[in-house]
């Protein structure tokens, strides 16, 4: 195969956040109901807070720097450690840091 793949990856840590809730998991809190109350409601009274869609997700997550390299076609079955080998070649895995996630690939025109 001729051509070349553009890899994008991030590097992940055992300290990242990565969770996901619900919107009525999140309405259900009543100290998030307050704060919207108080920043979107000031000074109203009686004030009911809500969603058609309450199963809607909502993602809290470390935010990670992206990283891209090239790789040949022939090469798509080793991306992922062509991914690991360009994260250690830059110095980015550490002690905490040792995983690598693949976020895209693209086939770029020859």
């Amino acid at each position: 195969m001729n051509g070349k793949i553009m890899v994008t990856y991030r590097v992940l840590c055992s300290g990242d956040l990565n969770k996901e809730l619900t919107l009525n998991e999140l309405l259900s809190n009543e100290k998030i109901i307050k704060v919207i109350k108080s920043e979107f409601a000031k000074g109203f009274r009686n004030i009911a807070i809500n969603s058609n869609d309450l199963d809607a997700k909502l993602k809290v997550e470390t935010q990670k720097e992206v990283y891209t390299f090239e790789v040949e076609k022939d090469d798509f079955a080793d991306i992922l450690v062509l991914a690991e080998e360009d994260a250690s070649a830059r110095k980015l895995l550490k002690k905490e840091c040792q995983r690598v996630e693949l976020v895209d690939i693209q086939t770029l025109l020859p």
